[in-house]
């Protein structure tokens, strides 16, 4: 015999409508903040909007917003290419620990982009990257590592642990 809460509803009948009301979540405006509405700005192309809602973010020092203001200097989105302004983004987010940042710069070091091509450096942007969490920049810094010498990895080891360490 089941429990029934209402003539003719059982508990476990309730409990199921109950489940499928909540799996459907509540319909309603969704209120994101702004660095995601900047995101969704720059994913839509939209690089106006996305410059106005990200570079204030930016200067006030978040991360995520520093490595997106960064790439977008780099790729000319909205705004004329600036390896330069590039940089200087990317490396004020990689110093905060955006693995994002880290690993971009790595990329930059690995290909020559904006910067003089320097494998000991990329290596130690992947290497930071890693160490950061993402783990796509282990497989990037070790196969830079197989175009280096064991002194140059040395050396990129140790320039690791000193930006580690500011």
């Amino acid at each position: 015999m089941e429990l029934e809460l209402e003539p003719g509803m059982s508990f476990r009948f309730k409990c199921a409508i109950a489940m499928f009301v909540l799996s459907c979540g509540v319909p309603g405006p969704v209120s994101a903040g702004p660095f995601e509405d900047g995101l969704h700005a720059l994913e839509g192309g939209n690089y106006e909007r996305a410059m106005r809602l990200l570079r204030p973010l930016a200067a006030e020092g978040d991360p995520r917003a520093q490595y997106q203001i960064g790439v977008m200097h780099e790729e000319g989105w909205g705004v004329p290419r600036d390896y330069p302004e590039a940089l200087g983004w990317l490396l004020r987010a990689a110093d905060k620990g955006n693995a994002d940042a880290q690993n971009h710069l790595g990329f930059l070091y690995l290909y020559g982009r904006g910067v003089k091509k320097d494998y000991v450096t990329a290596y130690m942007w992947f290497d930071l990257a890693a160490a950061d969490g993402a783990a796509h920049a282990a497989f990037s810094r070790d196969l830079v590592a197989a175009n280096m010498t064991p002194s140059q990895v040395a050396v990129a080891h140790k320039l690791a642990s000193a930006r580690k360490s500011k």
